[in-house]
């Protein structure tokens, strides 16, 4: 029986089969995702937020995969964007890239990159949340 939950990739010269995890494709989109100009972060979840107490990273936070009844890939990415910018044009950025990304890599394509910009973030509050983390987290010898 096949694991519907993976994603089946059959060489054109020999057969060979290759199967790719979602949540692979998940981590890829989401490390070219926060890279593009005018992102400012990723919706976490749950999951994501553990493992930053933790000093962990969740690379594919902020990133949905799923498959339609057609076999087709459908992405609903979640991110911050920061405020003052064009946001259709960030989106539009990050669909472009997004889908470059995953074909260079896996050579699959998306059918679409759904974009859900769940927040703005100004730079005041940007730059006032890093200044509270260092704080919590003073070097040996501050106190």
């Amino acid at each position: 029986m096949a694991d519907s939950s993976k994603i089946l990739l059959i060489g054109e010269e020999n057969g060979e089969q290759i199967k790719i995890d979602p949540s692979v494709l998940e981590v890829i989109l989401g490390i070219a995702a926060e890279k593009v100009d005018g992102v400012v972060g990723m919706r976490g979840n749950l999951t994501s937020g553990i493992k930053q107490i933790l000093g962990l990273s969740d690379r594919g936070k902020g990133v949905n995969i799923s498959i339609d009844q057609e076999q087709k890939l459908i992405a609903d990415v979640y991110v911050y964007v920061q405020a003052g910018l064009n946001v259709p044009s960030v989106a539009l950025k990050l669909q472009k890239v997004l889908k470059t990304q995953l074909v260079q890599m896996t050579d699959l394509e998306l059918k679409a990159i759904n974009i859900h910009v769940v927040g703005l973030i100004f730079k005041d509050e940007q730059e006032q949340a890093e200044k509270v983390t260092t704080e919590l987290f003073p070097e040996d010898g501050q106190e």
